[in-house]
């Protein structure tokens, strides 16, 4: 987002919210929230281009933030290896974990042994969440009670709302929202913290890892080979944007140390492709040469798919197009 774009966004909320910040109506409550959403649009856009970039990956900053990830989980700096594509990884990153020998590691009764690297770093990055979470305490962040709602109204039945691990936040127990156009849903008593989750966190999920990473990963599952759980690099932009849009915004304050780590994981959303965190050797994939997408069909939020015209929408630089036969959405 430009500068001018910045300022602009910053005044209309400015303007809303000074003559309405002690208000407690159902309306003026979302008058501010319809502001703060059209203030977050922009950077919502910002992080989409990032996940959908096909320059270069910075090789020097992506290296510099993975050394950094390894020694906070007391690794020393591992050996790089660059490559061109996906599929020229596989071969390199095999014995590394799976997501279901990840799974095991995370959840329940861990197996006997020392943790893989990758765990740690799940283990971190869930921590780290949780903290900018609650980091995110502006009041403007829900309704007052009498304008709060509930799923059922309409477009409540069009798709449920997002689930914890794809946006940042979590509501009591057995909440579910409607998900509907901004203005509709802060109307309906949806809370803006909902509406960014849906609007920033889970539209761009959509694009980036419904899009993108899944078909990716099921073109190189078609080989036979395992493949390892990886970090994303670029399309880990989805959770990313949404704690950047709560701090541009003023509606969280982190504490250093946390806002530092999500400075860390938003440097290798903006320079990096995938890459896989091994004991002493971390394969990293430069970015796509090529990758074109279409509009998702009745999106609100400029949620992305894949082309389908019938050219390869994706291809890496080696020459590398992943085989999309069944491509989701």
């Amino acid at each position: 987002m430009t500068a001018p774009t910045r300022r602009d966004a910053a005044g209309t909320i400015s303007t809303i919210s000074v003559g309405s910040t002690t208000s407690t109506t159902s309306a003026g409550y979302a008058e501010r929230a319809l502001a703060r959403w059209w203030a977050a649009e922009p950077i919502r856009r910002e992080w989409l281009d990032h996940g959908l970039d096909t320059a270069p990956a910075d090789r020097p900053a992506t290296e510099d933030i993975v050394a950094r990830l390894y020694a906070r989980h007391r690794r020393q700096r591992p050996r790089f290896r660059w490559v061109d594509s996906p599929h020229e990884a596989l071969s390199l990153v095999a014995g590394l974990p799976t997501h279901d020998m990840l799974h095991r590691w995370v959840t329940g009764r861990p197996p006997p042994g020392v943790p893989p690297l990758v765990s740690d770093l799940v283990a971190g990055w869930s921590r780290l969440r949780t903290a900018l979470d609650d980091g995110a305490g502006h009041p403007d962040l829900t309704p007052p009670p009498q304008s709060r709602g509930r799923s059922g109204g309409r477009g409540g039945g069009r798709r449920s709302a997002d689930r914890r691990a794809d946006a940042g936040g979590a509501d009591p127990p057995g909440t579910r929202w409607p998900v509907l156009p901004p203005a509709e849903a802060f109307a309906a008593g949806v809370p803006l913290r909902v509406v960014l989750r849906q609007g920033i966190c889970a539209a761009l999920r959509v694009s980036l890892v419904d899009g993108f990473v899944l078909p990716v990963r099921a073109a190189l599952a078609a080989s036979g080979r395992p493949v390892p759980s990886a970090w994303y690099g670029q399309q880990d932009a989805y959770w990313v944007a949404y704690y950047d849009a709560l701090r541009r915004l003023g509606l969280a304050h982190y504490r250093r140390a946390d806002e530092a780590q999500l400075d860390e994981w938003a440097t290798l959303a903006r320079q990096a492709g995938w890459w896989w965190p091994g004991e002493r050797t971390c394969v990293l994939v430069d970015r796509p040469v090529v990758l074109r997408t279409d509009p998702v069909p009745g999106g609100w939020h400029d949620e992305r798919r894949l082309a389908r015209d019938g050219a390869a929408p994706i291809r890496y630089r080696d020459g590398w197009s992943p085989s999309l036969r069944a491509v989701p959405g």
